[in-house]
């Protein structure tokens, strides 16, 4: 039995290495096409919704597939209490109106408490939950953490502090199947968000933290204890409110 020649050997691996030759240039353009959308994308995007309420989030179309139902109205800042605004900053980002997006001190006292043996809290600002609420999925892992990183920065660079709070209180979760500021009032006070008392507001404020576990129209003792603080913090924040609108 002969050996095949390495000229034969080189003739037939020939139209195999054409092939891959052939499968190269366009598997270069498809990579190059992917890679620009993923870098242009998500900013444009964030441009877009510079002015265009996002009509949707990751977490709701999740809850949805859950089977559970949708109640979400937007409204303008205009049509939001300047109270559940101050509420909102005064509960879960007292620095909001001065940061570019990240609170470092509360990133490096989390951390500290961390390595004292604490559990490790967020420090998440309200322009990071924002990041994660309209564009990312739930999840703690160091991934999902450095794309939103990455999309807090582009909303900072893009947009207004008020739009950042304005977006963030149309879809942030207050409950089973309930999204935004409207649908929260009207579900947990049967009224608008326009007319919402500073209680309310800082109730609604107090149980963002776990707003599946804890009602703001019904109140938990602890619930209602948070509530008081954050009223009380409203009046001390003054100036830190100045990009909410005031009070």
């Amino acid at each position: 039995m002969k050996t095949p020649s390495a000229k034969a050997r080189a003739a037939k691996a020939a139209p195999a290495s054409g092939r891959l030759r052939a499968w190269r240039a366009p598997l270069r353009r498809w990579l190059g096409i992917a890679a620009l959308v993923a870098l242009l994308g998500p900013p444009a995007t964030i441009l877009i919704y510079r002015i265009v309420p996002p009509p949707f989030t990751p977490l709701m179309i999740i809850r949805l597939v859950e089977g559970e139902g949708i109640d979400h109205d937007w409204v303008p800042m205009e049509r939001i209490a300047p109270d559940l605004r101050a509420a909102v900053i005064a509960a879960e980002d007292n620095r909001f109106c001065e940061h570019a997006g990240f609170d470092w001190g509360a990133l490096r006292d989390a951390y500290d408490d961390y390595r004292s043996g604490d559990s490790f809290r967020g420090a998440s600002t309200i322009s990071m939950q924002t990041a994660k609420n309209v564009f990312l999925w739930p999840g703690r892992t160091m991934v999902r953490k450095a794309v939103e990183a990455w999309f807090t920065m582009l909303i900072e660079l893009q947009w207004p502090k008020r739009r950042v709070l304005e977006v963030y209180l149309n879809v942030a979760e207050w409950g089973h199947g309930i999204y935004g500021a409207e649908a929260a009032a009207q579900a947990h006070f049967g009224k608008a968000a326009a007319d919402l008392t500073r209680r309310e507001a800082s109730l609604l404020a107090a149980v963002l933290p776990n707003p599946r576990r804890w009602s703001a129209g019904k109140p938990t003792g602890y619930i209602s204890r948070r509530a008081n603080v954050i009223s009380t913090r409203i009046g001390q924040l003054g100036p830190l409110l100045d990009c909410a609108g005031g009070q």
